[in-house]
């Protein structure tokens, strides 16, 4: 009888779960393992026939292909900023947030309105602020710093790409931040202001252990995102000049629907991609939990 009600039990739960795994299998499983199949094909994305060419295309991707060698190092270098700096300013404005007594719902609402635009068109918008409000700002105010080939120049155009980054995603780190900060008990908090601890080390050694799980969240969702990062580089300069900003996801891109309609080539890039992203994942998931737990 306790056999028969459990199994009724499961297939209740199946049945409600049932046709999410059947989207999800269709539209995101199967073509993640169709892409590992072409990977190893010479597919161009229209003729039915190709050939199988084994990890051939693995090895010109990684020996043969210096814009490919140039779009990693690019999106490592990407990686690198974005994580230290979408985190650290999404953990400052939560914390700044949080000590609002009266326009705390205001605030999240600026920072995060920023996420609900396209990134596509935040790169638009952002691209006429650089190209002319600055120049114009510069000319007007003398701050001649701002008047830069901000899209031209591959030094600042990698900054350019940074801010307007940082711009769209900062605003969705801070809530996650903002739950953890509300759930940290002030009476520790108070305890630490009796024994004379300021409001650094209070931060540093009664908040910030107690949020390492959004921490560890954040570096996770930030990671993710940086690497399979796309849409702003496409809007702001296209992966130019030249593909001096060309990340790996732009790099695949070109490969697939340019000129050169390699299908099978671009799965094989972004086979790579996932294996990278997958290890540095694995990596940083499990020094995040061990130092959870040493908190």
């Amino acid at each position: 009888m306790i056999d028969r009600l459990r199994l009724k039990r499961h297939g209740i739960l199946l049945a409600f779960v049932l046709p999410a795994l059947l989207f999800y299998a269709t539209f995101l499983l199967a073509p993640a393992f169709g892409g590992i199949w072409y990977s190893l094909t010479d597919w161009n994305g229209l003729n039915p026939l190709y050939a199988f060419v084994g990890l051939d295309n693995y090895a010109e991707a990684l020996t043969e292909d210096p814009s490919f060698g140039h779009a990693v190092f690019f999106t490592l270098k990407y990686v690198l900023f974005m994580v230290v700096l979408q985190n650290a300013l999404a953990i400052l404005v939560a914390v700044l947030i949080e000590s609002r007594a009266k326009t705390k719902a205001v605030f999240r609402t600026i920072f995060f309105m920023p996420n609900m635009l396209s990134m596509i068109i935040g790169g638009f918008m952002w691209m006429f602020v650089f190209t002319r409000v600055l120049p114009e700002l510069a000319m007007r105010t003398g701050l001649t710093f701002l008047d830069r080939s901000w899209i031209g120049d591959p030094s600042f155009s990698f900054y350019a790409i940074l801010i307007v980054s940082l711009w769209g995603g900062v605003g969705y780190l801070m809530v996650i931040y903002i739950a953890a900060l509300q759930g940290v008990p002030s009476s520790l908090k108070e305890a630490a202001a009796i024994d004379g601890a300021g409001v650094w080390h209070t931060f540093r050694y009664i908040t910030l252990p107690m949020i390492y799980p959004a921490l560890t969240i954040g570096i996770f969702l930030t990671l993710n995102s940086s690497f399979k990062v796309f849409d702003a580089v496409f809007a702001l300069t296209g992966g130019g000049p030249g593909r001096e900003t060309q990340v790996i996801a732009l790099n695949i891109f070109e490969e697939a629907f340019g000129f050169s309609n390699r299908y099978g080539y671009a799965s094989a890039k972004a086979m790579i991609l996932f294996l990278i992203v997958l290890v540095i994942t694995i990596v940083q998931l499990r020094l995040m939990k061990r130092r959870e737990v040493e908190a």
